[in-house]
């Protein structure tokens, strides 16, 4: 099942989307709801598929790209927050704040919390997820490298395009992600190569804090990370989830 979040007669709603049509419900999708109208999905414009009231990322889980950034691998996940005012939709434009140098894409699997999720352990994080989406934790790295920390650097408005819709119906273990920057394949490997897997992130992060319904975690992104521009197409391809774009200007 794909979760979806358009805009309709200058209204947001939910709906369920196939390969054609999207059908619209009566209300999110963590409540109770009952189908109603339906349109063509060519005819949907499609939003971000959720409104996280925080989005929890986690730094350096590939160990290839804590090798090409120079880092020793985490004893445990390391968790930073970005806002909900960095969340940009599918199709949306990543705008290049002036003065901040070198901005990067960072192709993630985001996981979509299905239920309130205080101190659970691996296999209960399972039960509490929606699904699967495609994400870019778009960075200024320089930013980062000036700051020590990664708040501002992974904070700007936009900075976290999501999408297209949220699967449910996907095993997370084994996806094949890749960034596709104006048609290149830049960054290329599989959710296997996590050195934690999602049920132990999603386990971790509720010691800390309560994840509740529609809250977005970012998984880490593979080695290969890199610049962008204005004027390029930025591409998240996740199997089995599908294919999130957007533009820089």
């Amino acid at each position: 099942m794909r979760v979806v979040r358009v805009l309709r007669d200058s209204d947001f709603r939910y709906g369920l989307a196939d390969d054609h049509c999207v059908t619209l419900i009566s209300d999110n999708p963590f409540a109770a709801w009952e189908p109603e109208a339906t349109l063509m999905l060519s005819e949907a414009s499609l939003l971000t598929p959720v409104v996280p009231t925080k989005i929890v990322c986690v730094g350096l889980n590939y160990r290839g790209h804590a090798a090409e950034l120079g880092q020793p691998l985490p004893e445990e996940p390391v968790i930073f927050l970005k806002p909900p005012t960095s969340i940009n939709g599918p199709g949306g434009t990543i705008a290049i704040p002036a003065g901040v140098g070198r901005v990067d894409y960072e192709a993630e699997l985001g996981v979509v919390i299905g239920r309130r999720t205080h101190n659970v352990t691996p296999a209960e994080a399972s039960q509490n997820i929606l699904g699967y989406t495609c994400a870019n934790d778009v960075t200024a790295r320089d930013i980062q490298k000036r700051d020590g920390q990664w708040t501002r650097a992974k904070g700007f408005d936009g900075f976290c395009p999501l999408g297209p819709w949220v699967e449910t119906d996907v095993d997370p273990e084994d996806l094949l992600i890749q960034s596709i920057v104006n048609g290149q394949v830049r960054q290329e490997a599989r959710t296997s190569e996590m050195i934690f897997d999602v049920y132990t992130l999603v386990s971790f992060i509720s010691q800390v804090m309560t994840l509740v319904p529609g809250d977005v975690v970012l998984t880490g992104t593979p080695a290969g990370i890199g610049p962008i521009s204005p004027g390029d197409t930025v591409e998240v391809k996740i199997e089995g989830i599908g294919s999130l774009v957007n533009t820089v200007v």
